[in-house]
This record gives structure tokens, sequence and C-alpha cells, in this order.
């Protein structure tokens, strides 16, 4: 299950969820206890060379992590 990342709109706090994409489930931010969250671009996403789509920058998918 991927991991998304949330932030409050009314504190600031980033609170990061596993769920099921396309999940409708309203979060809560675990600081202030808002439930007005925004989903983000996740910093591990944009670390791990993920992307939104889900492909592989590799052609044959068997590049070796770098």
């Amino acid at each position: 299950m991927p991991m998304f990342e949330y932030l409050c709109k009314e504190c600031g706090h980033t609170t990061s969820f596993l769920e099921k994409p396309g999940s409708s489930k309203e979060h809560v931010c675990e600081k202030c206890g808002s439930a007005d969250m925004k989903k983000v671009f996740s910093s591990f996403a944009a670390k791990s060379g993920g992307s939104a789509s889900g492909s592989s920058s590799c052609p044959t998918g068997s590049c070796p992590l770098g």
C-alpha cells in the first residue's frame, strides 16, 4: 500500500498515511486535530525517484538501485 503525505491547512504540519490509491478517507492532523488536510507531493517519492504513474525510468525494469 503506498504512502501519501498530507499538509494541514490549519497548522502547516505534514503527516504521512498508508492508503489505497484513490481512497476518499478523511484524515485528521495528528498535531492540531484539524480535518482540513491537503494531499501533497511526497518527499519520499522525490528521493526514491518514484513517479506518479508508477512507471520505471529503466527500460528493462531491472536496473540497479543507485
